[in-house]
């Protein structure tokens, strides 16, 4: 769930909206589908109701079956909304209180008496988050208990004082999961499907299935080379309440849109969910668009990847849900928000492709690079005959050329130039830009 220089969901806006071009969007995302760099799916919602829904790319490859607008896609940690509504609407039943202590349920999670509902929502429990620990990526493939999962969570040690801090934990919306099973007598399935989907007439989000091509579920791809490779599989028992969703972005945006119009939750606990501190809510992430303010969450598992933000001035929802990127997905909302928003903006030429360099000249790349400008070095080595780049404390990421100069790592933004001088490429010297920054690294 973590990737190298991982780069932040911005939406760079700057004017007012005026009319949404439907054709632009259509030829944007059109344009992103024949180059390759991306499958997703794409809706807007405006007043509850949606006024654009579109997926390009493919649900599944093996069998060559498009994905639709009604195709369902892991949408990750945006499951914790999901989650937290449901933890305040037993708030708002007085049958928890965010003062509640973990200890009332699982006293054996460290400093569990000191942990309350409030700290499990708002990421400050200290609980390590169990996708850090690196013999996750061991487990994450095969079913668990909860029996399993409390196992794992209760013997990390905690990262910080309860309350002193924030910092992301889906070990904390795994346990509020359990919690919401332990207070209803009921499943956490059933009881989305009794609190949210079936009032709200959601007919495509479940919790917790495994990938049902004939039933229109995506599958998940990386991109490598010069095609798509199916991901690796987590099975659902895993994240559970942190991520274990899947729905189609619609059905995402008129949640967000019936929650922010007070039909799932008190006012009282509306505001709580809204109130940042350190970066968090209760739940709920805050994304500032210059004159407006967006309310929503990000998501990744395996190849999927998410975002959803909802506009409160505006009462607009806008969700994006990727089964496969070759591009940043950040940079695919910047031209969906402008283009929707009337912000000018060009659809970018994505037609560059990717070439061949033989394993004896990517020799010549090889080392380790520093930058004054940052802390981390970037160690570039083969691997399986490929170029890779791999920061301090990071996993190596693949490297694709697209010249003898240049090559990137499209899903996150990163593109590394080496220098080129009259005499040929400066192989001890290359810019790295990503996120709208650059910065000269040198070989050591």
């Amino acid at each position: 769930m973590n990737k190298l220089l991982s780069s932040l969901l911005l939406f760079i806006v700057t004017t007012s909206a005026c009319a949404f071009d439907k054709a632009k969007l259509d030829a944007y995302l059109a344009t992103i589908e024949a180059n390759d760099k991306a499958m997703l799916s794409l809706a807007i919602t405006k007043d509850g109701k949606p006024v654009y829904q579109r997926a390009i790319g493919f649900a599944d490859i093996a069998s060559q079956k498009k994905a639709s607008t009604d195709t369902l896609y892991r949408i990750g940690s945006i499951t914790k909304v999901f989650t937290s509504v449901m933890i305040f609407q037993l708030i708002d039943e007085g049958k928890l209180s965010l003062t509640t202590p973990l200890a009332q349920f699982y006293p054996d999670v460290k400093n569990a008496s000191d942990i309350t509902i409030a700290m499990l929502l708002s990421h400050r429990s200290g609980i390590h988050n169990f996708t850090n620990v690196p013999d996750y990526v061991e487990y994450m493939t095969q079913p668990k208990t909860k029996q399993d999962m409390l196992s794992i969570i209760e013997t990390m040690d905690s990262d910080f004082t309860p309350g002193s801090k924030a910092s992301y934990s889906n070990s904390g919306y795994v346990l509020l999961g359990y919690i919401l099973e332990d207070v209803t007598g009921d499943s956490y399935a059933n009881q989305l499907k009794e609190r949210i989907t079936s009032k709200l007439g959601l007919q495509h989000t479940v919790f917790g299935e495994p990938i049902q091509v004939q039933l229109n579920h995506a599958n998940s791809y990386s991109f490598q080379a010069s095609s798509w490779t199916p991901a690796t599989l987590t099975d659902m028992s895993i994240p559970h309440a942190a991520g274990a969703i899947s729905a189609t972005p619609t059905d995402v945006a008129v949640f967000l849109s019936h929650l922010f119009e007070g039909k799932l939750l008190s006012a009282t606990s509306l505001v709580k969910m809204k109130e940042i501190n350190q970066g968090y809510g209760h739940g709920l992430f805050q994304f500032p668009f210059f004159e407006r303010k967006a309310y929503g969450h990000t998501g990744g598992i395996d190849g999927f990847s998410s975002q959803s933000a909802y506009f409160e001035s505006d009462d607009v929802a806008v969700v994006l849900t990727a089964n496969g990127l070759n591009y940043p997905l950040n940079d695919i909302s910047i031209g969906v928000l402008s283009l929707y928003f009337g912000i000018p903006f060009e659809v970018p030429d994505l037609s560059s492709r990717a070439i061949t360099l033989t394993e004896d000249l990517l020799t010549f790349y090889q080392g380790v690079f520093a930058s004054n400008a940052m802390p981390l070095k970037i160690t570039l080595k083969i691997t399986d005959g490929q170029l890779t780049a791999q920061a301090t404390g990071q996993p190596a990421l693949p490297l694709t050329p697209f010249s003898s100069a240049e090559f990137r790592f499209e899903p996150a933004g990163i593109i590394i130039s080496f220098e080129q001088t009259e005499n040929g490429i400066n192989y001890d010297k290359f810019l790295l830009k990503q996120g709208g920054g650059t910065y000269s690294f040198n070989k050591e």
